[in-house]
């Protein structure tokens, strides 16, 4: 068979996917390091394995028909993209945004079979959610939402088929809201939700997952260097779920957090963000629903840039935490300037595929997404362990767990991506994910 060429390949997936800037951007940036490894394993090449891993199982669209408050009849588009379920029941997180578009969707995705794969656990990838967005909502609207959504999202769904997740707004509420749903509909109590509350089927360390995951990936690449995060300056974009634990495990093991962000620009606080700051910020952003603007009220040593990112400010690690695509490759030349000497991504995608190649021109530690923000889908995939076992692991049983397994993500990525004076992570993480899905896939023959 011929031999796969990255401009080729990616001539015809962007033919097949017209309008999906997102999911070309994460295709290419997987492809151009797995296509050298596919054409020196020809049975990866000779099945395709690549072109079958670039299109979904299948794609599920559908109306979201709700009433607000005023008694209007409101509108959204609900989707569910089952990408790959070759190593076990599909597994990903539900996103509720006015940015979310099928393209969005498939890129989140396609990167979750290989973050999934990663984990060790058996799970496939997948993603769904809708374009709209809870902010400024009534708990009463967000609830007959998610009730609609899950009205025709059930049908997809179950504890041994797809079993979906939270992401960006959908918290504990939304998911309780479509679990009690779910319940209401089929009559049964199973696992088809992870991010449960810890009193219907929960697991502790679920909304701490993914921020500690990442900090803990980003000390196992730093202490193969003879390292420590402890003494430490980080910035960390975002000021959501994930942001907020990864600066309160950055602060448990010693490093100084300097920086958040949310949409409104992002605040600098040159004394460091405490346990008692932090504890503001998750008040203000979960309680207040306000934005960060009003943080140097009350720290007025702290300053505030409004519309803008933290790249600019000196550190030596950097945690992008909030979205996808918020780190250039100027961002990056900055960072490197700075003296920053770690990128570990919090965020899905949140590095440009032209701020890679800075970070790899640099030789830098860098933790890409798929590996270390997995914590969170192990956590969900230890969420289903327990509930098929009718039990509740302790805190300290899971977070235990949790760094047992970015230890052995971290692992998997040297294995694949050791290059003797360096490691390149984004090579160890595309292949290490990639391996176990296309065995998969080949010991099923022509699916």
């Amino acid at each position: 068979m011929t031999k796969l060429d990255l401009k080729g390949f990616m001539h015809g997936l962007k033919r097949r996917n017209p309008g999906q800037p997102e999911f070309h951007q994460a295709v290419e940036e997987v492809a151009e390091k797995l296509i050298p490894f596919i054409n020196d394993n020809p049975k990866y090449l000779n099945a395709s394995i690549l072109e079958r891993m670039t299109e979904p199982d299948r794609v599920v669209s559908f109306r979201v028909t709700w009433q607000d408050d005023k008694g209007n009849v409101r509108v959204n588009r609900g989707f569910r993209v089952q990408f790959n379920g070759a190593i076990g029941p599909y597994k990903g997180g539900l996103r509720f945004d006015k940015s979310v578009t099928l393209g969005t969707l498939k890129f989140l995705g396609f990167e979750q079979v290989f973050k999934n794969s990663l984990t060790t656990l058996p799970m496939g990838g997948a993603k769904g959610g809708s374009d709209f967005n809870p902010k400024g909502k009534s708990d009463n609207e967000v609830m007959r939402f998610c009730q609609a959504y899950m009205t025709e999202l059930y049908h997809h769904i179950g504890k041994d088929t797809d079993v979906p997740a939270g992401d960006i707004g959908v918290g504990a509420r939304e998911i309780s809201y479509m679990f009690g749903q779910y319940r209401r509909i089929t009559n049964k109590f199973t696992g088809v939700l992870t991010g449960k509350g810890l009193a219907f089927g929960g697991s502790n360390v679920r909304k701490e997952a993914t921020g500690y995951g990442s900090v803990y990936f980003a000390r196992e690449m730093l202490a193969r260097k003879g390292h420590t995060l402890d003494g430490k300056t980080a910035i960390v974009s975002g000021a959501g779920n994930v942001a907020q634990y990864t600066v309160e495990k950055l602060i448990h093991l010693g490093a100084k957090v300097v920086t958040m962000s949310d949409r409104s620009g992002y605040i600098y606080d040159q004394d460091g963000i405490d346990a008692e700051k932090l504890q503001y910020i998750i008040h203000l952003k979960t309680v207040k629903r306000g934005d960060l603007s009003s943080y140097v009220e009350d720290y007025p040593d702290a300053k505030f840039f409004p519309n803008e990112h933290p790249w600019g400010v000196k550190a030596q690690l950097a945690f992008p935490s909030a979205t996808q695509n918020e780190l250039d490759g100027e961002a990056a030349k900055t960072l490197i300037k700075n003296g920053c000497i770690l990128v570990c991504e919090g965020a899905n995608m949140p590095s440009t595929n032209e701020a890679l190649k800075v970070f790899e021109k640099a030789k830098i530690l860098f933790g890409p997404g798929k590996a270390a923000n997995a914590g969170g889908v192990a956590i969900s995939g230890l969420e289903m362990t327990q509930n098929s076992m009718r039990l509740q692991w302790t805190f300290e049983e899971v977070d235990e767990r949790l760094q047992q397994i970015m230890k052995k993500i971290h692992d998997k990525c040297v294995e694949y991506g050791d290059e003797d004076d360096w490691v390149d992570y984004v090579k160890g993480a595309n292949i290490g994910g990639f391996v176990k899905v296309a065995d998969a896939m080949l010991a099923y023959g022509v699916l």
